[in-house]
């Protein structure tokens, strides 16, 4: 079961060579591949991603013609084209944690789940000294993600898009959206709530986290002021309306509360026909600290040891 990594591309000059080489720090095994596709970039990522693919030649790389605006189509470019039946989606200024990913592979697949997910989220911005400092991290509930529990939260694991699934669940949930409404923040949303919606079984791995870095060029930051995300998220539950109350229905819909609904999840949360009852339990801490999984001269050896294996 080999995976595919898959990552969307848009200005990442300064920061997709760190994400590669969180990759191949203990994460990448013989036989996977790196499909990046790039977004009709603007600053030198074109040229960075050719060297990438130079020095490692599981890297494919595919380029749109046009800019498409969201990381859903990037990572539907790559899907497409992927070789192997396990997806692993990473943004291209995301750090992995050092041998993580084979760890959440096989913990996805004692599980027989369709998707598997880090239980923590460490949120980092970027030292003057080239550290990391975490600002704060989320954790999630461990265990089975179900669609109730989505809809208790207004963050849950699948805004950041960061996690392991299979091919045949993507196809399932319909690929990802492509988004036409001005807010388009929440298309790796959107794709995890039909991926439940359909019946697919997502799982979360305790005590495991991957690095998000904190920016203010950030799709999310791009994004977030440009329309209603409330409306933006009607889009994601949509198809499954026939599976929400009618009293939940009426206000998601309401004169009001269509616009301010996704907001109020935690006072207010959607609730499910099968009388399931969502536990997000989304928990954010505060941290105060630095972060040197990746100090150069590691960075040195590993590139070295690589060559030297060639």
């Amino acid at each position: 079961m080999n995976i595919s990594f898959v990552i969307p591309a848009y200005n990442c000059q300064d920061t997709i060579i760190e994400t590669i080489e969180s990759i191949f720090d203990q994460n990448f095994e013989e036989g996977d591949e790196i499909l990046i596709v790039d977004d009709l970039s603007t600053d030198s990522t074109v040229h960075v991603l050719k060297e990438l693919a130079i020095k490692y030649p599981a890297i494919r790389l595919f380029f749109h013609q046009v800019n498409k605006g969201t990381a859903a189509a990037g990572r539907n470019t790559a899907i497409e084209q992927a070789k192997h039946e396990l997806i692993f989606c990473v943004d291209a200024d995301n750090v992995l944690t050092s041998g993580s990913v084979p760890k959440l592979k096989k913990y996805m697949l004692d599980n027989q789940a369709d998707a598997a997910a880090f239980g923590e989220i460490h949120f980092f911005k970027d030292g003057e000294d080239g550290s990391k400092k975490l600002v704060y991290k989320t954790v999630f509930k461990s265990g089975v993600y179900k669609l109730a529990d989505a809809l208790s939260v207004n963050y849950f694991i699948g805004q950041s898009g960061n996690y392991l699934y299979t091919k045949q669940s993507w196809l399932k949930a319909g690929r990802y959206f492509e988004p036409t409404l001005i807010n388009q923040t929440l298309d790796s949303w959107t794709f995890t709530i039909r991926q439940l919606g359909v019946g697919c079984k997502l799982v979360k791995m305790a005590d495991t986290h991957y690095l998000h870095r904190r920016t203010g060029s950030s799709h999310w930051n791009r994004e977030i002021k440009k329309g209603s995300v409330s409306l933006a998220a009607l889009t994601g539950i949509m198809p499954f309306l026939n599976q929400i109350t009618d009293e939940d229905v009426d206000y998601i819909f309401g004169k009001e509360t269509r616009y301010t609904w996704f907001d109020d999840l935690e006072k207010r949360p959607v609730h499910l026909k099968s009388g399931e009852i969502g536990t997000g339990a989304l928990k954010i801490v505060n941290v105060n600290e630095h972060v040197k999984k990746y100090p150069l001269w590691k960075r040195i050896i590993g590139a070295v040891l690589r060559e030297i294996k060639a």
